[in-house]
């Protein structure tokens, strides 16, 4: 049985990214872990997102990507418009039958905040 998930991204710079997350997401800092911190966690509602600074992994900053299903996906956009995040285009109905939008964070993830789409 899977009891759950969580997403993580590679950050250039983690102290940078938590203040984008908090700030212009909405998100709080719920755990951060080392010394100086290099891994951290972040929670907003359900979702759990966890950050990893690039100097502690292999991997690049910038090549992850989410999608978070939410009630109001216009809502969340007029929220995260204008609060300071990277909203890469506004809110389209889909074919495959959801409505979503794009941002991206500092680094360049990619997050999709989608919403099932009323018949047509």
């Amino acid at each position: 049985m899977l009891t759950g998930a969580a997403t993580v991204f590679t950050v250039a710079t983690l102290q940078a990214s938590l203040a984008h997350y908090r700030d212009a997401l909405g998100f709080e800092i719920t755990f951060q872990w080392g010394e100086p911190s290099f891994y951290a966690c972040l929670c907003r509602d359900d979702v759990q997102l966890h950050l990893i600074a690039a100097t502690a992994t292999q991997q690049h900053p910038g090549h992850g990507s989410l999608c978070i299903f939410v009630l109001d996906v216009d809502a969340i956009h007029a929220e995260l418009a204008t609060s300071g995040a990277n909203v890469i285009k506004p809110p389209q109905t889909y074919d495959y039958g959801m409505r979503d939008f794009d941002i991206d964070d500092p680094d360049g993830n990619r997050i999709t905040f989608s919403t099932a789409a009323p018949p047509p």
